[in-house]
């Protein structure tokens, strides 16, 4: 694995072009057009965000779950419960429901991972939704059009994933603080072995950080559709990096590229690849695995002087 090309000198037109292709396809682009749905189709008139009411709130909560539940589970039904494709590029060869545990709900990765899904991280992704829309209706925040702000909008497109790995960068590496990660983040790393289901199985305290990176949106010039377009990323992309396997094989020389490597090197090493490759703070902070034995060597003398000076203090 390699940080992103625009990093490495001398700059490859065609490592560029294919950073650049796979920067949009196929998530980014694949969330900003459900988001454009959700926007036209499925997110009430301005008048009836004005007002908080059960109803339309229950709608935003309703279409978000179901989304969650389709794009999660058919992954989860056809790689881990059908496995179309066996260990093919899967990451580790284990499978989570063949590995009980006493760290997950009824001892299933994979239950644990829907239950705290389903009851505290779709309701909060759709609380932070739910009050973005609101304070747009009634004129709280910098609100704008494409019409207005034509290239600022553009610039804002292209820079959402930036900020969003920014933001997860900036709350997740103070979450392996000792006390921090083992009353919150433990949760999420519970998942070893990472599977569609751990996308979005954190402690409560984790999704209200993960979410906060929409709060942009009442800071800088922008239309409501970019907060559901981040929502979306942060939300459904959370798989991205939770798949467990490298590659989604669609035919018979077919493959789809999941990005999941520098997240899944995380969960196998927890202290590596705080980010996902996008923004290089990983590699300034000294915190980058590309997967290879050298890194190994890396991480291995980090975690020794780590442990040298936690003896040395007694």
């Amino acid at each position: 694995m390699k940080i992103a090309p625009i990093y490495r000198l001398p700059w490859s037109a065609a490592e560029i072009f294919a950073f650049v292709n796979g920067y949009f396809l196929p998530w980014n682009l694949a969330f900003m057009g459900l988001a454009t749905v959700y926007w036209v189709y499925l997110t009430p008139d301005l008048e009836t965000l004005a007002t908080l009411s059960p109803g339309w709130v229950l709608l935003l909560l309703g279409r978000n779950a179901l989304a969650v539940l389709i794009f999660f589970g058919a992954m989860e039904l056809r790689l881990y419960v059908l496995r179309k494709q066996g260990n093919q590029f899967k990451y580790n060869h284990r499978w989570p429901s063949e590995n009980k545990s006493d760290v997950f709900m009824f001892k299933s990765q994979t239950i644990d991972g829907a239950i705290r899904t389903f009851t505290t991280g779709v309701p909060i992704w759709t609380a932070y939704e739910v009050m973005i829309l609101w304070c747009y209706a009634n004129g709280i925040g910098a609100w704008s059009s494409l019409s207005a702000h034509p290239v600022w909008f553009v610039l804002l497109w292209l820079a959402v994933p930036i900020w969003h790995e920014f933001h997860f960068y900036c709350i997740h590496r103070p979450l392996h603080w000792p006390w921090f990660y083992k009353h919150i983040h433990s949760v999420h790393h519970n998942s070893v072995n990472p599977s569609p289901w751990s996308s979005l199985s954190m402690h409560p305290v984790e999704q209200l950080l993960f979410f906060s990176s929409s709060l942009l949106y009442l800071l800088v010039p922008a239309h409501p559709l970019f907060a559901l377009y981040h929502l979306q990323l942060s939300g459904l992309g959370s798989i991205v990096g939770h798949i467990g396997f490298d590659k989604i094989v669609l035919g018979d020389e077919k493959l789809m590229d999941t990005h999941t490597y520098n997240h899944y090197l995380h969960h196998k090493y927890f202290e590596v690849n705080y980010g996902d490759g996008t923004v290089p703070l990983d590699k300034i902070f000294g915190t980058y695995h590309d997967g290879t034995a050298a890194s190994d060597a890396v991480l291995e003398q980090r975690m020794k002087r780590r442990r040298d000076k936690m003896a040395a203090r007694g």
